[in-house]
C-alpha cells in the first residue's frame, strides 16, 4: 500500500492509533529477535548478543533520522529520495510525523537479522559500522522502491505488503553475504578421517526456552508487522488470519518433516519453521485468501528446513540461528507467492503471468542491489576495521572481551561451554572440530603390582589446549582421563573488568581440568609433557598438581590397586 494512501487513512477516526500501536508491536520484535539469537547461541556470548540487538535500533534511529528517511520517502525521482531534514527544519508543516516511527521499526528489523547469521566471531565494532550503513543507505533506497508511492516498484505494482523482499530478504541477503565473508566459527567444520571431506559440526546454543519465548515474542508482534497498515477492518482481520494460519501449518509441517526425516521433531528447527511461515506470509498478507496462506506455509515448513542444511552442509556458510534460511529463503519465496496466490492477479487465481513477473523483477532487483553493496561494505570493513575476533575471544567468548562482561549469568551457577565446543588451530590458520575426551584402553603392561606407588595428577589449562593435551597424554600411556569445565583465578585475579563503571575484585575465567591416575607411566614424563604442551609464557598457562592415592577401586568388578586401572575385559 502507498504511503500517500496510508496518510489519507490516518488523518480520521482511530486508525492513527492502531498505526503506532502496530508500530510499538514491531519494535517489541526487537526483544523477540534477541531473545531467539542469544537462546541458539553459545552462553559466553549472551551479553554480545544483547547489545548487537540494542545498538542496532538505536544506531538505526540516529542514522534514519539523518538521512534513511528521506533516501525512502522523500521526494522520489522513482531511485532515491531526495535527502532532506524537514523533521527538523519545517516539523510544523511536516504532515504524518507517526510515518518516521513507523519506518524506523521496519528498519531496524531489517538490520537485526544479520546479528544471529554472524554471531559468536564478530568484532562489535564492525557490527556497529555495517548495520548504520544497512539503515543510512541499503534498507532506505530500495524499501522507497517499493513504498514510496513514486518508487519504481510501485509504479510496477509489485506486492510486499509488509516486507518479505523489502525487509526480510535484504536481512536475509546481507546475513548470507556477512556469514560467507566473515568464515565459520571456530571448530564448526573439520575434516572427516573417513572421507577426507569437510563436514558441518553441531554447535548447539545454550537455552532452547529462551529461544522459544522469542520465537513466541515474534509471532505476537508479527501481528502488529503484517497488520498495521491494514486499511479497514475486514482487511485487519484477513491478515490476523492469514499471519496466523501460514505460520501455524508451517510449524507444523516443519516438526512432521524433521521427525519423518531424523527419526525425533526437532525443537529448534520447528522454532524456525514457526518463523518461516510469519516471513513467507509477510508480502501476501492482505492479497491472498487463507486456502492461500496455508499452501504457503506449508511450502515454507519444508522450504527452511531444506535451506538451513544446504546453507550448512553443502554450502558451508555458518548461520547459527537460520536466518539465511528463515528470512533470505523464505522472504523470496514469500514475494514470489504474492505472485501465484493473490485474488487479484495471482497465476493461480486467473491472473496469468504478468504479476508474478513482476514480483520475480523485484526480487531480483533488491537481492542484486543488497548483495552488491554489503559484499562492499563487508570488504572495506575486513582491510580497514577488520571484521572478525581473534581466535583467543572467540574460543573464551565475546561478552568478556568486547564488553568486560565476566558473564552474562552472574550469580548462577553456570558452567561455561568452553569443553564441548573448544578446539585448537591445528597450523594456526585452519580450525579443527570440537572434541569430544575419550579413554583410550590399551593392553595391560607386564609388571610386577606388589609394591605399586598411585599417584593422581591435576592439569588445569586453558580450553583451546585440551585437544593437543588430550593427544599428549594418550602418546606416553595414559589410559584413562577425566576432564571438567572450571572456573577460577591465580594471583594476576583473571583479565581486570568492570560494571557500570566500578571495577570488579575478581573474574573467574574459564579452564579445563584435567585428572588422571597413574602408576605405570612417571610421573615426571606427564609433569614434562603436560608443561610441554601448555606452556606459551603467558599468564594463564595452568598449574599441575600432584597427589598420593591409597588406592583405586574399580566398582564395576570390584577389582583394586593397580588391576583397578587397568580396562582389559
Amino acid at each position: 500500500m502507498s504511503e500517500s494512501k496510508i496518510i489519507e487513512l490516518a488523518e480520521g477516526g482511530v486508525f492513527p492509533v492502531w498505526f503506532l500501536i502496530g508500530a510499538a508491536l514491531v519494535f517489541f520484535m526487537q526483544g523477540g529477535f534477541a531473545m531467539v539469537e542469544t537462546g541458539l547461541t553459545r552462553a559466553k556470548n549472551a551479553g554480545n548478543i544483547i547489545m548487537k540487538n540494542l545498538m542496532d535500533f538505536c544506531i538505526g534511529t540516529v542514522v534514519f533520522i539523518l538521512l534513511g528517511f528521506s533516501l525512502m520517502m522523500g521526494e522520489h525521482n522513482g531511485f532515491i529520495g531526495k535527502p532532506g531534514l524537514d523533521i527538523f527544519k519545517n516539523f510544523a508543516d511536516y504532515g504524518f510525523t507517526s510515518s518516521f516511527v513507523f519506518n524506523l521499526v521496519f528498519c531496524a528489523t531489517a538490520a537485526t537479522i544479520v546479528s544471529g547469521s554472524m554471531a559468536e566471531r564478530t568484532k562489535f565494532s564492525a557490527y556497529c559500522i555495517y548495520s548504520a550503513i544497512i539503515s543510512l543507505l541499503v534498507y532506505p533506497i530500495e524499501a522507497g522502491w517499493v513504498w514510496n508511492p513514486d518508487g519504481w516498484l510501485a509504479k510496477m505494482g509489485f506486492i510486499d505488503f509488509a516486507g518479505s523482499a523489502a525487509i526480510h530478504m535484504v536481512g536475509g541477503v546481507t546475513a548470507f553475504v556477512g556469514a560467507a565473508i566473515l568464515g565459520p566459527r571456530i571448530g564448526k567444520y573439520a575434516i572427516d578421517k573417513k572421507s577426507g571431506k569437510k563436514v558441518a559440526k553441531a554447535i548447539p546454543g545454550h537455552s532452547i526456552t529462551l529461544a522459544a519465548l522469542g520465537c513466541f515474542i515474534l509471532w505476537f508482534g508479527w501481528y502488529g508487522f503484517n497488520g498495521a497498515a491494514a486499511t479497514d477492518k475486514h482487511q485487519l482481520a484477513l491478515i490476523f488470519t492469514n499471519t496466523t494460519l501460514a505460520p501455524g501449518f508451517a510449524t507444523v509441517v516443519t516438526m512432521l518433516f524433521t521427525w519423518i526425516k531424523n527419526g525425533k521433531p526437532d525443537v529448534s528447527m520447528s522454532l524456525n519453521g514457526a518463523l518461516a511461515g510469519l516471513v513467507a506470509i509477510t508480502a501476501p498478507c492482505a492479497n491472498v485468501d487463507p486456502l492461500g496462506a496455508i499452501i504457503i506455509g506449508v511450502v515454507a515448513g519444508v522450504l527452511v528446513v531444506l535451506a538451513v542444511e544446504v546453507i550448512d552442509q553443502k554450502i558451508k556458510v555458518d548461520d547459527p540461528v537460520g536466518a539465511v534460511a528463515v528470512h533470505g529463503v523464505n522472504g523470496i519465496w514469500g514475494a514470489l507467492a504474492a505472485g501465484l496466490f493473490a485474488t487479484d492477479g495471482g497465476l493461480f487465481y486467473g491472473g496469468g503471468l504478468h504479476q508474478l513477473g513482476v514480483q520475480a523483477l523485484g526480487v531480483i532487483a533488491i537481492a542484486a542491489w543488497t548483495a552488491v553493496t554489503m559484499t562492499i561494505v563487508f570488504l572495506i570493513i575486513k582491510k580497514t576495521n577488520g571484521l572478525r575476533v581473534s581466535a583467543e575471544e572467540e574460543i573464551m567468548g565475546l561478552d568478556l572481551p568486547e564488553h568486560g562482561l565476566p558473564s552474562s549469568y552472574a550469580g548462577f551457577l553456570f558452567s561455561p561451554e568452553a569443553i564441548e565446543n573448544s578446539v585448537v588451530l591445528d597450523d594456526g590458520k585452519s580450525p579443527s572440530a570440537p572434541v569430544e575426551v575419550e579413554v583410550v584402553h590399551k593392553p595391560r603392561p607386564s609388571v610386577d603390582t606388589g609394591d605399586v606407588k598411585f599417584t593422581k595428577i591435576d592439569i588445569i589449562a586453558r580450553p583451546s589446549k585440551l585437544e593437543d593435551l588430550k593427544v599428549a597424554m594418550n602418546g606416553i600411556g595414559i589410559t584413562g582421563m577425566t576432564v571438567t569445565n572450571v572456573m577460577g583465578y591465580g594471583m594476576q585475579k583473571g583479565n581486570q573488568a568492570h560494571y557500570r563503571g566500578v571495577e570488579i575484585d575478581v573474574t573467574f575465567l574459564p579452564k579445563v581440568k584435567l585428572e588422571v591416575v597413574v602408576c605405570k607411566v612417571p610421573v615426571r614424563t606427564v609433569i614434562d609433557t603436560a608443561k610441554k604442551v601448555l606452556q606459551t609464557g603467558s599468564i594463564g598457562d595452568g598449574k599441575i598438581f600432584v597427589h598420593d592415592v591409597e588406592n583405586v577401586v574399580k566398582v564395576r568388578t570390584g577389582e583394586e590397586g593397580y588391576d583397578a586401572l587397568q580396562d582389559v575385559e
